[in-house]
């Protein structure tokens, strides 16, 4: 994939919109708001208006000030501002840092540390004078944390105060570790985290009883008394909050809506983040779309009229033109010929998704979905070399187990590529218990010395008893508790029908860190997944992770195959190649975007729950369940599957006991 840094970074939040329209905006989104095409124009953009002021205030002899976040939302942006300094030439220097938060207590030297995070991130790699950072320092004495507070009110103070502030969002709303309930003029202080937060950042520390229980953070009248705050936030898992946020009123429960109150705060989104918000979800709503730059094509139809029949919990073909004309959707009425014909057209699509055969028949043309260029495989390729691509170890039987089971038993070489050994998702006794169970097979079969045995189980004893909360693993339990996820998968795969000899773990370097965070998708990623892709030479459709996952790991490894597909543009194998997209454990594509609907009978869904029980190490209780939800994976994967088949049952399309869906990836689409 290209690493180009475009000239221009374009919003894509409604160009062509007339004044009108934009007023009707304003009084839906109370804060200005700007998406993006994805997270890397946005970060582009974010950074270029830092520089544009660092710059400006170089000009002038002038101090620049900046309030800074942590966590994996900002940090393209500190990628652009170091690709800013080392090829532009962009100078430091006449900077001054403050950093919103940091937990407590916490040594500034531990892997979670914010100190730890912004000098390998940023500080690291710039000309920024060390005197000039600040950022909270969580070891020191409980005592001294007040008087800590009050002094660095009055850092921020003497520097002139904060010239731009930047921020991310959390699932609860807070911004720093502003939680709900913190006040609008709440200043810098000691405070407790909300349980949400924990859960979230509970991968970072190896578990959420690692988390520490408090942390300090800048105060909602601190960051509000910046002169500009921009407030970043990527992915569909904060789309929820960015509309409570932008679109209700100011509350103490969202400390982010109180940027409402700000002259100059805007949000800056990529569009999973602003998809809940009224003018991406139901634009319709306010007023005719074509003001804001919007027509009413097949997309944008079918998404109004499953709305439509979802606010009604009414069958599509039983939509009357009142129903159009009552809710706010005159309009496409008018575009689409009336109610009628507009209710067949989307039946009909909708209806179109649904396959028995995802890999089409022998004989038969494969199933050609409703969007893109149909492609006629005619009997030559059947069956067909297909490629599913697991970013973690059960990916693939968590997100489409009975297709992949499916695809096996209709006689389709499938071919199943684990993308991370999974490796830091083990607890610690599991990865005991299996060095004990070595040491007794090794022991009971006589392959090699007992005592030899003994010492290395001690060892790693020795380790787990010794390791510090959030400490990285050792190589050796890293070793074992990678085989733990490597048999669990492969017995998963054999157990969906899917050949020993193609079952394939490619271990991609980034991941290995021996920590939640990790490298950058590199070079040896991409050429890993090229060797593979080489060697099997699919004829159709590599399977991919989504971009949803909210510990990053899905993002990543499909820039790994977009980048390794981009590679390969001129073999022989690529033409024509299909990717289909699916969800992992947290999402599900919604009826007017699933492009292949695959039915599941009550007997596939209970396969399909027996290989993901296959993942023993990850059933019961997961060390990264990911956000607040009980639920084991096997039971998040057949509620959302019977969800979905719910909702087709409701707008009137058969009946079925479970469906996974998918969608198609087109070139051009961006990867991140």
């Amino acid at each position: 994939m290209s690493t180009s840094h475009p000239a221009e970074v374009p919003s894509i939040s409604h160009p062509s919109c007339d004044p009108r329209a934009a007023r009707d905006l304003l009084r839906c989104e109370r804060v200005p708001v700007r998406i993006f095409e994805d997270a890397r124009r946005a970060s582009v953009y974010v950074a270029r208006e830092i520089a544009s002021l660092i710059r400006e205030r170089q000009a002038g002899g002038e101090r620049c000030v900046l309030g800074l976040a942590t966590g994996s939302t900002p940090t393209g942006v500190y990628e652009e501002l170091i690709r800013l300094h080392r090829e532009e030439g962009l100078s430091f220097s006449n900077v001054e840092t403050f950093n919103l938060d940091e937990y407590y207590p916490m040594d500034g030297e531990h892997l979670q540390s914010y100190r730890r995070f912004m000098r390998e991130h940023l500080f690291d790699h710039i000309d920024i004078d060390p005197d000039r950072v600040h950022i909270p320092d969580g070891s020191i004495p409980l005592g001294e944390v007040a008087s800590a507070c009050e002094a660095w009110e009055r850092a921020i103070e003497e520097a002139g105060g904060i010239d731009i502030q930047i921020l991310g969002i959390g699932r609860t709303g807070h911004i720093g570790f502003n939680e709900p309930g913190s006040s609008r003029d709440s200043r810098t202080r000691l405070i407790t985290l909300d349980k949400v937060t924990r859960m979230d950042a509970a991968s970072d520390f190896f578990g959420e009883w690692n988390v520490p229980r408090r942390a300090i953070t800048m105060g909602v009248g601190t960051i509000l008394d910046a002169r500009r705050i921009i407030l970043l936030a990527f992915g569909e898992h904060k789309a929820s909050i960015v509309r409570r946020a932008v679109e209700e009123g100011v509350s103490s429960s969202v400390a982010a809506s109180y940027l409402q109150e700000h002259p100059r705060a805007e949000f800056v989104l990529d569009p999973a983040a602003s998809a809940e918000l009224t003018r991406c979800r139901t634009p319709w709503l306010l007023g005719e779309i074509e003001r804001f730059g919007l027509r009413w094509d097949d997309t944008m139809t079918r998404r109004a009229v499953v709305w439509l029949a979802r606010t009604l919990d009414k069958p599509i073909l039983k939509l009357t033109d009142e129903d159009y004309n009552e809710h706010g959707l005159q309009g496409l009425l008018s575009a689409g010929g009336g109610a009628y014909d507009i209710n067949i057209r989307v039946f009909k699509d909708l209806s179109r998704t649904i396959t028995g055969w995802p890999g089409g028949k022998p004989g038969r043309p494969r199933f050609v979905p409703r969007r893109g260029v149909s492609v006629d495989n005619g009997p030559d390729v059947f069956p067909k070399r297909i490629v599913v691509f697991s970013p973690h170890p059960d990916d693939d039987v968590i997100s489409m187990g009975g297709t992949l089971i499916r695809l096996c038993d209709q006689g389709h070489e499938v071919h199943v590529a684990y993308q991370t050994s999974g490796n830091i998702a083990v607890f610690d006794d599991e990865a005991l218990r299996q060095a004990d169970f070595l040491s007794e097979v090794a022991s009971a079969l006589d392959l090699f010395d007992a005592e030899q045995g003994r010492r290395f189980e001690e060892a790693i004893e020795r380790f787990i008893r010794a390791k510090r909360p959030g400490e990285p693993d050792s190589p050796e339990l890293r070793t074992i508790k990678g085989l733990i996820r490597r048999t669990e998968a492969r017995a998963a795969a054999r157990f969906s029908g899917v050949a020993q000899d193609r079952i394939h773990f490619l271990d991609l370097p980034f991941y290995e860190t021996g920590v939640v965070r990790k490298r950058p998708v590199g070079s040896e990623d991409v050429r890993i997944t090229l060797d593979l892709l080489d060697a099997v030479r699919p004829r159709r459709r590599p399977r991919a992770g989504d971009l949803s996952d909210p510990h990053g790991t899905h993002r990543m490894c499909l820039r790994a195959i977009l980048r390794a597909l981009d590679e390969a543009r001129d073999r022989p194998w690529r033409r024509d190649l299909r990717v289909w997209l699916y969800r992992g454990a947290w999402q599900e594509w919604s009826p007017e975007e699933i492009e292949m609907a695959v039915p599941l009978s009550p007997s596939e869904v209970e396969r399909k729950r027996l290989a993901i029980f296959k993942h023993q190490s990850q059933k019961d209780r997961a060390l990264f369940p990911g956000p607040n939800d009980p639920r084991e994976f096997w039971q998040r994967a057949e509620d959302r599957n019977r969800e979905t088949a719910r909702l087709y049952d409701r707008l009137g399309l058969p009946e079925y006991q479970a469906i996974e869906g998918f969608v198609s990836w087109r070139e051009g689409v961006p990867s991140s």
